[in-house]
């Protein structure tokens, strides 16, 4: 995983705040292989219930901000329900 514990920190927290307590902040796409280089942070963000949009919104602005680097943000609900993408996202995921 390309991403240091600073940054997996920031990522949890930030989620939290926005998204509330018990929040999971999953990371998938590039940034998971080590032989990569560059690329942006794609977060699933899994809550009871589900963020909204101005969450989304939310999350991605602070941590581009706090982390410098580009950030996809996923919304999922912590217990099924979730769209197609966000089942393969999951399914290639890590639990930040």
């Amino acid at each position: 995983m390309r991403l240091t514990e600073h940054q997996i920190d920031i990522i949890r927290t930030t989620t939290e705040a926005v998204a509330g307590h018990g929040a999971r902040a999953w990371l998938y796409g590039s940034r998971l292989d080590d032989a990569r280089r560059g690329g942006d942070v794609d977060l699933l963000i899994q809550s009871t219930p589900p963020i909204g949009l101005l969450q989304r919104a939310r999350i991605k602005s602070e941590l581009e901000r706090k982390l410098s680097m580009p950030v996809d943000v996923l919304a999922a609900p912590l217990a099924g329900g979730t769209s197609p993408f966000a089942t393969i996202a999951q399914a290639h995921a890590q639990l930040l």
